[in-house]
């Protein structure tokens, strides 16, 4: 039965619950609840907030991929809180890539995979990214080399190695993602990645790694033995 949330006891409203018993404590539905404000004449905030988290199997990641438009289908959504959401939804993204700028200095395969997916790992098509590090394996410069449709992209190894060469970098880490979610390096990847190391070696720039994102994993060609 629909309870408005200003029956509820202080204890369990999204907003008193915040400042008496802190953030951490409120579950996800609360915490979004409290950005859509109210709930429509039959359903609370809560519930409302509820409803939307189990259209995206209760994962945030999957909420944060849903357009302004898919938002607005909710009943009890309208444009503003659309967008609410969404902002929120991409500061907290923001705020995963702010924690990694402190890890310049690649340190393992994880490092990689830290930096990366904020950026990549949740696309719906493929993106190709080199990472360009200095003697002491700290990133100088890193940028995308090219976009593509899901099925794949387009690398230009010249481009690769004369930014290479203008960042001055000694050596770099490939990386790409799989929006299909499969940790598996195709035919394809394997080549373009013989052919960037065998490239490199001509110039004394090393290639460490290949790694391939998703939105929950990776895969790393060098830990794999396959580089």
């Amino acid at each position: 039965m629909y309870t408005p949330i200003s029956q509820w006891a202080e204890d369990d409203r999204p907003r008193e619950k915040f400042l008496l018993k802190g953030k951490t404590a409120l579950s996800d539905a609360e915490l979004l609840a409290i950005l859509l404000g109210s709930g429509s004449r039959n359903e609370s905030a809560v519930q409302l907030a509820q409803r939307i988290l189990a259209h995206s199997q209760n994962n945030l990641n999957t909420l944060g991929k849903q357009t302004i438009t898919q938002l607005m289908e909710f009943r009890g959504i309208g444009e503003a809180k659309a967008i609410t959401v969404a902002a929120a939804l991409e500061l907290g993204r923001r705020r995963r890539m702010e924690e990694v700028k402190d890890k310049v200095k690649i340190t393992s395969s994880k490092t990689v995979f830290d930096i990366m997916q904020p950026l990549i790992g949740e696309l719906a098509h493929e993106e190709f990214w080199v990472l360009y590090l200095n003697n002491s394996n700290k990133i100088i410069h890193k940028a995308v080399l090219s976009k593509g449709g899901i099925t794949g992209t387009v690398v230009d190894i010249r481009l690769i190695f004369k930014s290479a060469l203008e960042n001055q970098a000694t050596s770099l880490i490939l990386s790409h993602n799989h929006p299909s979610g499969k940790l598996q390096a195709s035919e394809a990847d394997l080549a373009i990645t013989q052919r960037l190391k065998i490239a490199g070696q001509h110039l004394d720039i090393l290639v460490l790694d290949h790694v391939i994102i998703t939105e929950t994993g990776y895969l790393s060609f060098a830990d794999e033995g396959i580089l």
